[in-house]
């Protein structure tokens, strides 16, 4: 697993590196083809906020948490990840056995099963897009009391995406061109 350790407003020592790195060992057992990790330490008031997101392929699992010490925080993230890992496993193994008793027996040993959430319930929504600067969308948004909101960028015509951050700022969100 590759692993890329950031410190916002926080110096990395090398035991916070061993101490990541010890960590986030145990999933190489679920990427044996590899993976890449993002681990970002920050300040926030007086305690320590560990963000951790792996990356496997297409799939994201992100966990944020918040503690006094930074190995509390680690430890969280990486319960919160794992759990996230085992559902997506379950959900999986379900789709493509035919019975949950198949799905169960999979499991390695020592894993307990996780409840599955069920069929999703999804709304269909559509609108059409106009095009304005990320200023537009952010006071349209607003205007709306969205937590998020669509666009299409005045300048470029991609499908943007700008949202509201727990700290109260925003962010924006641009698709990636691929390259053919």
């Amino acid at each position: 697993m590759n692993i890329n350790i950031i410190g916002r407003q926080v110096n990395i020592s090398d035991d916070m590196r061993d101490y990541v790195e010890k960590k986030l060992v145990k999933f190489d057992r679920f990427f044996p083809r590899g993976a890449d990790a993002a681990v970002t330490f920050r300040k926030v008031r007086d305690n320590v906020c560990a963000e951790i997101t792996i990356s496997v392929g297409s799939t994201l699992f992100r966990a944020e948490e918040t503690s006094t010490e930074y190995k509390t925080a680690v430890n969280r993230c990486v319960d919160v990840i794992e759990g996230q890992i085992r559902k997506n496993k379950t959900r999986l193994e379900k789709r493509m056995k035919s019975s949950f008793a198949a799905a169960e027996a999979a499991l390695t040993e020592g894993e307990q099963p996780v409840e599955e959430e069920g069929v999703f319930d999804i709304r269909t929504k559509s609108f059409p897009l106009k095009p304005m600067t990320a200023e537009e969308a952010i006071l349209q948004m607003n205007l709306l009391g969205h937590s998020f909101y669509a666009f299409a960028d005045a300048d470029t015509g991609e499908t943007c995406i700008v949202y509201k951050r727990n700290a109260g700022s925003y962010g924006l969100i641009i698709p990636e061109k691929k390259e053919v």
